[in-house]
């Protein structure tokens, strides 16, 4: 083959029926193109065999874990199909010229195993700890997380400007706002673990503006105790790389947890 291809592996529930009405979806729209456009063609897997054989071939569970991937990622925002199902992408690998096949007997260990346990941080900003934690530390605890370190800091302002969102960022004015609202009075900080911890707490987080986030769902966590976006009430890490940075970040002398795989993995 001259071109390249994307091969993509999704998850879902009731992925196989979801992602072939997207498809059809998408085949229907062929028809609807003006002169000289074009969609790509696009094969799915039928079966979970299928599934399987097809995925030793590109990908091994390294690929198949948020941020672990040896190649590019790239994470695109959920296909509703319908009402009630969703598709979320998890990673993907461009092709050009030579593939690589991974031993199926690892990748077999990996889907068997299920979701990875991972640790991520999330830090309280400063007013909301002292008067909100046993309230906070119960959702946590009903969430399956595990505190597995604790600590209340003041902030330096270069560290604030590091957990801020390159938009904030570029942005001076609400940069300085960022800043002055974490460096006013002291966090806390909490390393939490569980299966897939960090997509787990960026979905109870909500978004960045509490306001969104009330009208998205109001149980979220923000939507309860943020009030602007500067007073948003928590920072999460974003993704497993920075989840990996903030911990050794805030943690540098270790975690009160029995070693797991991915601990080990990136030296906690």
């Amino acid at each position: 083959m001259s071109n390249p291809v994307l091969v993509c592996a999704l998850r879902g529930i009731d992925a196989f029926r979801a992602l072939g009405a997207a498809l059809k979806g998408w085949t229907q729209g062929r028809d609807r193109l003006s002169p000289g456009d074009s969609l790509p063609q696009a094969l799915m897997a039928l079966t979970p065999e299928v599934t399987f054989r097809q995925a030793i071939l590109f990908f091994t569970e390294a690929d198949l874990v948020t941020g672990k991937a040896r190649f590019y990622c790239l994470y695109y925002p959920q296909i509703v199909v319908s009402e009630h199902t969703k598709l979320t992408q998890i990673c993907f690998s461009s092709l050009v010229g030579e593939s690589w096949r991974c031993r199926a007997e690892s990748l077999f260990s990996y889907l068997q195993a299920g979701a990875q346990v991972l640790c991520t941080v999330l830090l309280i900003k400063p007013g909301l700890w002292s008067r909100g934690l046993p309230r906070i530390l119960r959702n946590v605890h009903l969430e399956k997380f595990s505190v597995v370190g604790m600590k209340h800091l003041e902030l330096e302002a270069a560290i604030a400007s590091a957990l801020l969102p390159s938009q904030v960022q570029q942005d001076p004015a609400a940069l300085e706002a960022h800043c002055a609202y974490l460096t006013s009075g002291t966090t806390l900080v909490l390393c939490l673990q569980r299966p897939n911890a960090v997509k787990k707490l960026m979905d109870l987080l909500g978004p960045e503006d509490p306001q969104l986030a009330q009208t998205l769902d109001p149980y979220l966590w923000r939507a309860q105790y943020g009030t602007s976006t500067v007073q948003n009430g928590f920072y999460g890490s974003k993704s497993y790389p920075m989840a990996v940075r903030d911990v050794k970040l805030f943690f540098p002398e270790g975690l009160c947890c029995a070693q797991c795989q991915t601990v080990q993995e990136e030296e906690v």
